[in-house]
């Protein structure tokens, strides 16, 4: 049997399909429509309803392989890879990709080196290479100051996870069709040796910039660490979270999990407002796919102009109290 199908590995958790799962399927669509082949998703867990299952056909998948056990509750890394490993063998697809999160991160390697398939880690963007149907995948190298094109001709299937808020969530249409298949396997399957005894969940000081509709961002024109308390009032009075550039994580102005860019972490908000931040490749990588940008930059030809919507050039020290002075009016 020959390698066929794109597969996505959907995360659960928290009761809900997580949105990288929806933003998978947009990068994974693509792809077996090149190869004119079906486009599938694994959901594993455990309580998963058939209606959850049917929200991945709605947003584009054709076929969902569902494995639930109350084994399968909490992520064990060993379980999940178990699993994912029996149901590779068992159908063979050419393709899986998954989310450059937590689960995708830990999950893909162990399962690579399992069905001894090629894997490329923190990929931006897939794509197929005309001709021989390989997947082309793209991640930075060398710090970011590269973007690597990585294909792996001989080996099945290729494997890829992807970075999180680099493409929107696959639009829902109810109209679409698919199948629902539950796998079972037995308990041998489940490694005894390994338990989850708890769970920590790590203290971002609000940082949580991926999920914001707003992020305020501040850079090297701050001069200084102290400084940052202008982003900070700012971004709490538009009720956003605070970003920074890697040079002001560098200088210790902010914490890493603020840190946005290839680097750091992308973000997909409604507003990105990048404050005294010339535009490195690496940092507009991060936060260019957001659906508005305003920059304030006292160089009129940094590179983030090239990605705002709105521009202002001049002080920041001078525009952002004057943006005080707005807001107050406005609301």
């Amino acid at each position: 049997m020959s390698s066929k199908g794109v597969w996505t590995i959907s995360e659960w958790g928290e009761d809900r399909i997580k949105t990288i799962s929806f933003e998978l399927l947009t990068r994974a669509r693509p792809l077996a429509d090149k190869l004119n082949t079906e486009l599938s998703s694994v959901l594993i867990g455990r309580g998963l309803e058939d209606e959850t299952a049917r929200e991945l056909i709605y947003r584009g998948a054709d076929k969902i392989y569902v494995v639930d056990d109350k084994n399968l509750e909490s992520f064990i890394v060993e379980n999940y890879s178990a699993v994912l490993t029996a149901l590779i063998l068992k159908h063979k697809p050419e393709i899986v990709v998954a989310g450059a999160t937590t689960m995708g991160r830990t999950l893909l390697p162990h399962v690579a080196v399992k069905v001894n398939a090629g894997l490329t880690a923190d990929c931006t963007s897939l794509d197929i290479e005309e001709g021989s149907g390989n997947l082309l995948q793209v991640r930075p190298a060398i710090g970011g100051n590269i973007m690597a094109r990585i294909k792996t001709p001989e080996k099945r299937p290729q494997m890829a996870t992807v970075r999180p808020k680099t493409i929107r969530p696959a639009q829902r249409d109810e109209k679409r069709q698919g199948v629902i298949i539950r796998e079972r396997f037995g308990n041998e399957i489940i490694d005894s040796r390994v338990e989850r005894v708890g769970h920590r969940k790590l203290d971002t000081g609000g940082a949580e910039i991926q999920d914001a509709d707003i992020v305020v961002s501040g850079g090297a024109g701050l001069k200084k660490g102290d400084n940052f308390k202008i982003i900070q009032e700012l971004a709490k009075t538009l009720g956003g979270a605070v970003g920074g550039s890697r040079n002001a994580v560098d200088r210790g102005w902010i914490s890493y999990p603020h840190q946005v860019g290839l680097s750091g972490k992308t973000v997909t908000p409604k507003l990105y407002i990048a404050v005294g931040i010339s535009g490195s490749i690496q940092h507009l990588a991060g936060m260019k796919t957001s659906e508005h940008i305003i920059a304030i930059n006292n160089d009129p030809d940094a590179p983030i102009f090239k990605v705002a919507d709105f521009g202002v050039v001049g002080d920041l020290f001078e525009i952002i109290p004057l943006i005080y002075e707005a807001l107050k009016e406005a609301m």
